[in-house]
């Protein structure tokens, strides 16, 4: 299969009729727009409320008041430009500003904007940081999507990344293999160059997003296929997210096929609360009965996925919510609290940490960085 091509402009999409293109082209002037056209054919045009169709074509409720750009204050993370900190054994280096398309629920809708620049192409400065902390043993590559970069580029990190001894696992941020998996099996050089640095003692591991059952066509299995004959480990991550997966048997489908096609269900998380997302979200009450009901009709291999918060001061593991009460942990920790847990009022309403009474007993904000 050849390439996909790219579009940047909903003009250029005739199955979405020109007044419904007028009434989004405000959207697209705020956030940027990008999709492409293998993508575009798992919609089916038919369905206002196709799910695929709803991750990557703006909505109106995109301009409603809502959230901040930077919902997990990520900015108080960077060490150095291009690099986070927040966790002791793991380091981010934002390498991308660019995706293979643009989640319409994407957290960092902030990068995507014309007046901001978090992402590097210089990550000398984050390597030379990653390599004066030994405690940092895994280093994420993300942005924007990791696998968008060149292979010569992704090679460059690489090598530079196994110079540094007590770096073990080198993770890769991407949505790639099913927004264009040809790029992934079609490229033989990307698959020589995850099979040389992926080695029993230090692994790469593909930190997949999909979010929908429909995503995991044959070409995104094949691309599956190949990274795991590469050597490389895949998992997946995706947010609940409304309109989309919050179904309980969506999401029983979702962990079947992953664990049928090899890749580890590792993190279902609650949606941030970030500027543009109001229509995504889901309540936290809500989020964990679906995942719960989801989790009942797969086996155990399905189960493995733990259902968190990626909040400023961690990552929140929601254990159970039973009458009227959050049951949480911290299952990372910025400030070291791991496993400190938590019982809080749990309004039917609230869709984040903060919205749970009693919540800042445990956590306070953190100053942005000036780097």
């Amino acid at each position: 299969m050849p390439q996909p091509k790219y579009i940047m402009k909903l003009d250029k999409i005739a199955e979405i009729p020109e007044r419904e293109r007028e009434l989004l082209k405000p959207i697209t002037e705020k956030f940027a727009f990008r999709v492409n056209d293998y993508y575009l054919s798992l919609i089916d045009w038919s369905d206002p409320d196709d799910p695929i169709r709803r991750l990557v074509i703006p909505n109106e409720g995109e301009l409603m008041e809502y959230g901040k750009w930077d919902a997990s204050d990520e900015e108080a993370n960077y060490v150095v430009p291009g690099c986070q900190h927040k966790y002791r054994t793991t380091a981010l280096l934002i390498v991308s500003e660019v995706c293979g398309a643009y989640c319409r629920y994407c957290f960092r809708k902030r990068l995507f904007r014309n007046d901001v620049k978090e992402a590097v192409s210089n990550v000398e400065p984050g390597l030379a940081y990653i390599e004066e902390h030994p405690e940092i043993n895994n280093v994420l590559l993300t942005g924007g999507d990791s696998l968008i970069l060149g292979t010569p580029k992704l090679r460059t990190i690489f090598e530079r990344l196994r110079s540094i001894d007590h770096v073990k696992i080198i993770r890769l941020g991407s949505k790639i293999p099913v927004f264009n998996p040809m790029r992934i099996y079609e490229d033989e050089a990307l698959l020589q160059l995850i099979s040389e640095f992926s080695t029993p003692e230090k692994r790469i591991y593909v930190m997949a997003h999909i979010n929908h059952p429909r995503e995991i066509t044959e070409e995104a299995k094949r691309g599956f296929e190949a990274l795991h004959n590469a050597g490389a480990i895949v998992v997946n991550q995706t947010p609940i997210i409304r309109g989309i997966n919050d179904d309980p048997q969506v999401l029983s489908e979702l962990l079947d096929q992953l664990s049928w096609a090899g890749v580890t269900p590792y993190y279902f998380f609650i949606n941030r609360p970030v500027a543009g997302n109001r229509d995504f979200v889901v309540s936290l009450e809500r989020a964990y009965r679906v995942v719960e009901e989801a989790k009942a009709m797969t086996s155990g291999l399905g189960k493995r996925v733990r259902l968190s918060m990626s909040h400023s001061s961690g990552k929140i593991e929601i254990l159970a919510i039973e009458g009227g009460k959050a049951y949480l942990k911290y299952h990372q920790s910025r400030e070291g609290q791991y496993g400190q847990f938590m019982v809080l009022d749990c309004p039917e309403d609230a869709a984040w940490f903060d919205d749970l009474p009693g919540s800042e007993r445990y956590w306070q904000a953190k100053e942005a960085a000036t780097v």
